[in-house]
Parts: structure tokens; sequence; C-alpha cells
């Protein structure tokens, strides 16, 4: 089978790559996917299975009463940030963000202070992107509509400082949020 087709079959539709967005936000728990996505719990948890069974992701229990998991990427799963990069990318770029708008998330590489695109080679000093070398931080706006969902589901804010799968920090006050690389 092509390579192309079989990496579809796996993350090829939208609701798994906003999956993947939120693992790299550091989004870990059921309730928060769902309140970040607008999924049904149905497909989200269809979704999350599949991504374990592939590999992608995988499930720690941290409630014994009732059983609720952490979900975190694998190896595997990291292994897609340059896709996230590249989405990314192409999405500033033709899905109609205009010039003299910020994106919803700024990326800069640590080693040299230059803006990530695309490419997950630095343009400024051609280093490789890693997640370990990335820092990122949310526009106010978006910061504001991800507070907003996690209040409108119900959730109670779990800012303050949060470790994610890649080693981001989530970091959020009232008005704003950023993600720090600490590994």
């Amino acid at each position: 089978m092509c390579p192309i087709a079989r990496s579809l079959s796996v993350i090829g539709d939208r609701w798994t790559m906003l999956l993947i967005r939120e693992l790299l936000f550091g989004t870990k728990r059921f309730d928060e996917f769902q309140a970040q996505t607008g999924m049904s719990s149905h497909l989200l948890s269809t979704l999350l299975t599949r991504l374990e069974e592939e590999g992608v992701v995988k499930r720690t229990p941290y409630q014994d009463r009732p059983v609720r998991y952490d979900y975190r990427l694998t190896e595997k799963g990291k292994d897609l940030f340059p896709v996230i990069l590249s989405l990314r990318g192409w999405g500033n770029e033709w899905c109609g963000l205009k010039t003299s708008q910020k994106p919803a998330v700024r990326m800069v590489h640590t080693g040299c202070g230059g803006e990530v695109g695309a490419d997950p080679t630095c343009t400024t000093c051609g280093e490789r992107l890693t997640p370990k070398n990335v820092s990122s931080s949310f526009s106010k706006l978006f910061a504001r509509e991800r507070t907003h969902r996690n209040t409108s589901f119900g959730l109670e804010k779990r800012c303050e400082t949060t470790q994610t799968s890649f080693g981001f920090t989530w970091l959020s006050a009232a008005h704003h949020a950023h993600l720090r690389l600490d590994l």
C-alpha cells in the first residue's frame, strides 16, 4: 500500500488532526478534548481508541473509581510535529488569515529566535526544528477562546502549570496563555 494512503488511514481526517494539535498543546483528558474540539463523546472515544491501537497515543489511568485516563503522544505521535507545522503554515498562507491578523499560535525557534513557518527547518539559522527547540504562545484572542470553551464545558481552570507530552509547559492567566518548552 502507498505510504501516503496508509498515513491518511491513520491521521487523515480533520478530527484526528485536531486531537494531535490538542495533544501538542498539552490537552490530556477526555473532557478537555471534547471542550476544545466540540467532538461528540462517541467520536472522540472511537478516535482515541484508534490512535492508541495505531501506537500514536498511549493512555494511563489517573483515577480508579471510575477509571479515567490521560492521553499522551508516543514517539510515533511526536513524529507528527513536522506535519502540524506544515498544516499550520499552509493554513496561515491559504486559509484567509489577513496580513493584519496575528496567527492564533506564534512559534519561535528557541535557538535563534527565528519565526517558525511550515518547514521543519529554521529559516533563520537552518537548524532542524523539534518540539524541544520551539517555543509557542497563543494570541490573546485564541487563549480567551480556549478558556471560554473550558468554562462553557464546565471544566475548572486547570491551567497554572501543566507539563505536556512534548515538554511544553502550559501557563495561563486570565488574559493570556503561553506554551514553553522545558526539556
